[in-house]
Order: structure tokens, then C-alpha cells, then sequence
């Protein structure tokens, strides 16, 4: 068994606006297609073009789609009532991004679709994310470190339009 650190980097957004409006604005931003009739297209397409145009349909104006949310504020409330945080883990991606780093890198599989995680605190909500390129720098590859610093800046902007 092999064991590797990693050192990893992460972008946290702190805002006054509600959590409400921060996940509005990324549902806003981001395309939340049928899972199932998305991956049964995905299966009949023909072509590599065909796929991409599906894929295209698919995102945001972010340029993202969601796979998987996960309400962990939800759970908390089961216990705690109407005083428990609020959290939501959102798990997106574009599939097009991800098919070009998973080329160059297998294990961005790991860290592909991203995880955005938007919480309620004392000082704000907050929006974080762990870096593409901090997962994958390790790996010395430029060409899939330039893509995932792409990846990351594309974020990043989500992130802004989130928090605003």
C-alpha cells in the first residue's frame, strides 16, 4: 500500500448575504440537469461532439453542473432544531474538465467533480473550496496543473457570484 501527503489549499468567501441567497446564487449559476436522463443521453451519444453538446446543455452559465448535494445542516437540525447551523456540501463539475485533468492526472478522479461547502457562522456564511491545482501539484505535471489553475479561477468566480 502506497501513502501520500498532500498539502492542500483552501479558498474560504465570507459574506454578510443569508445563506438563502448564497445557495440561490449558485443554483443560479449552476445547471442541475436530470442525473438520470443526463447519464442515459451521455450513454447513447455517438460521438465525442455529440457528447460535448450534451454536456453543454447541461451547465450553468458557471460553466458547472451539480451532481450531489448533501444538506448536513439538515441532519444537524434533527437534534439540535431551528439553532443548528445551516451546511450544504455541493458537489459540481463539468464532465469536460474533468475527462481533460483525469487524461493527465488519473487521480483527479479523487478530487473531480469539486466540492463547494456553504455553512452558517458567527462572522458570516461561508463558501469554501479546495484547490484543484493543491491536489494535483504534487504530481509535477504542468499541463494538468495550468488546467486545474483554469479550474480554479473558474471557481473562485462562483464563488464571488455566490457571495454576492
Amino acid at each position: 500500500m502506497a501513502v501520500s501527503q498532500f498539502i492542500v489549499e483552501r479558498v474560504t468567501r465570507i459574506t454578510s448575504s443569508s445563506f438563502a441567497e448564497v445557495v440561490a446564487n449558485i443554483e443560479n449559476a449552476v445547471g442541475r440537469p436530470d442525473l438520470d436522463v443526463f447519464e442515459k443521453r451521455a450513454a447513447e451519444t455517438k460521438s465525442w461532439q455529440e457528447f460535448e453538446q450534451l454536456v453543454q446543455k447541461a451547465v450553468g452559465p458557471s460553466g458547472f453542473m451539480e451532481f450531489a448535494r448533501f444538506d448536513l445542516g439538515g441532519i444537524l437540525a434533527k437534534e439540535k432544531g431551528a439553532a443548528a447551523p445551516q451546511i450544504i456540501r455541493f458537489i459540481i463539475g463539468n464532465p469536460l474538465i474533468m475527462k481533460e485533468l483525469a487524461e493527465l492526472i488519473p487521480d483527479t478522479g479523487l478530487y473531480a467533480p469539486i466540492t463547494l461547502l456553504v455553512d452558517e457562522r458567527e462572522d458570516g456564511v461561508h463558501i469554501s473550496y479546495d484547490t484543484m491545482a493543491s491536489h494535483i501539484a504534487p504530481y509535477g505535471n504542468e499541463e494538468a496543473l495550468d488546467a486545474a489553475m483554469h479550474l480554479d479561477l473558474k471557481v473562485e468566480a462562483l464563488l464571488r457570484k455566490a457571495a454576492n
